[in-house]
Formats: structure tokens, sequence, C-alpha cells
């Protein structure tokens, strides 16, 4: 089976992504459509999980809608968030971004090198605060795991919602393939499309999160990444198609 068409279930990329080489390279068209987005909660919300801003001296940041939710939240309920609050964040990327909301200079900032159980050595490292840990509605367990072992004093504060996108307006069977990159995606596609069956569409995954809810669907998962040979859904997706196109 030649590939033609695929959906890829995020926001179309910039002009220079490889996305957009391999549609041209191999003539395969290529689609981009968020299957899920964010949504905030709001301040009674926060009220409601019992959460007082003022009550902590640090913050856990492990992603850029975290900062942005938390901020938003804080201006809503008129929280000087002051300068003495030390801020861990997963990765350097992460701690970057709060320059969006802080003067970045002088604060405590700490960062870890990519996974969230990089920064267990933070925490033993500043074990006297009392922290907020700012979140989605779905919470790796990772992080509860190494939230437990850092025997710390937090609190996982609800700020955002992971939501399904209403994509009626298109037909997931008018493509040869769908990439999906979380369980999430997984689901909006079983929400939206209730009466999807898989026959010839080809599935492919980034995550083991992802291949396991896909599996859990009931879909045949085609291509997984990422792998050691291919580390990004790009490189997977090229060498996929090449092979296939043989």
């Amino acid at each position: 089976m030649r590939i033609k068409s695929i959906l890829v279930s995020q926001p179309a990329p910039s002009e220079s992504s490889p996305y957009l080489d391999i549609a041209k390279k191999e003539k395969i068209k290529i689609d981009f459509r968020p299957f899920i987005h964010v949504e905030g909660a709001d301040n009674k919300e926060l009220r409601t999980q019992k959460i007082d801003l003022t009550q902590f001296t640090g913050i856990i940041f492990t992603s850029k809608n975290a900062i942005d939710h938390y901020f938003r939240l804080a201006e809503e309920l008129r929280f000087a968030v002051p300068d003495t609050m030390r801020y861990i964040c997963q990765s350097e990327a992460i701690a970057n971004y709060l320059q969006k909301h802080i003067v970045y200079r002088k604060r405590k900032i700490s960062f870890g090198e990519k996974n969230f159980s990089d920064l267990l050595p933070l925490f033993k490292k500043f074990p006297t605060e009392k922290y907020l840990l700012p979140s989605s509605d779905v919470l790796s367990p990772d992080i509860v795991k190494t939230m437990e072992a850092s025997n710390v004093d937090w609190t996982r504060a609800i700020m955002y919602r992971t939501v399904c996108s209403d994509l009626t307006d298109i037909n997931a069977k008018d493509y040869d393939m769908l990439i999906f990159f979380s369980p999430q995606g997984i689901k909006s596609l079983q929400q939206n499309f209730p009466d999807f069956k898989q026959e010839e569409t080809k599935i492919g995954v980034f995550g083991n999160t992802t291949m396991a809810a896909a599996e859990e669907a009931g879909l045949k998962v085609d291509l997984m990444a990422p792998t050691k040979e291919t580390p990004s859904m790009t490189m997977a997706l090229e060498k996929y198609i090449k092979a296939l196109h043989k």
C-alpha cells in the first residue's frame, strides 16, 4: 500500500519543518490538525481545590502551559508573586520561558536535565520550601513517584485541562495514515469518530503511553517513535515511507 495522505494530530509547523520536506520528496499530502487543546481552570476551581497561592514558597514547573496558567491565575487572584519565590523547572527550556512573566536575573531558579526524576537532587538541596505543582488534569505517575521520594512538602494544583477538539468538519478515513502524540489524541479520535474502523489506515504513535492507549482502543500500530535509530517522529516517518514505497 502506498501512502498518499497523512493527518498529523498537531498544529501546523513552520515552513522549515521536516514534515514538509517529507511531503515534497515523497509526493505525499500531509495535513495538520490538533486533536486536543488546553483549557484553563478558573479561580473558583482553584478555591474548590483549597489552594491558597500565598502559602507556597516554591513552584515546580513541568511545562510552558503550567507557567502560563500559574501566572494567569495569580493575576486573576491579584496575587503578586514574591521575588523570593523558588522555581524548580524540569528543563532549561522551561526555565528560560519564565522570562515571559518575571525578571529572570537574581531569582531563585533551578532546572533539571530532561526527565522529571532529574529534579530529585534539587529537592534534596532545597528541602524546606513548601512547593506548589501546577499541572493539567492528567499527571504522569513518574512525577508522583519522584515527589513522594523527595520527602518535601508539596501540593498539586490542577490549573488547566487537556480536552478533545471538535473535529466534526473532517473525515479521518480520508487519510491513509494518522499520527498521534498522546493518549488524549487517541481519546479524541474515539470521541470525534465513534464509528471509526481502522481497516487499511496506518497508525503512527509517539511514546509508550500513546502506544498503550492505541492498543487499548483496538488499533494496530504500524509506526512507533522514538527508537534508538529514529529518535524523532519525522525520522521514523521518513524511514517507514521509504521502506513502504520501495
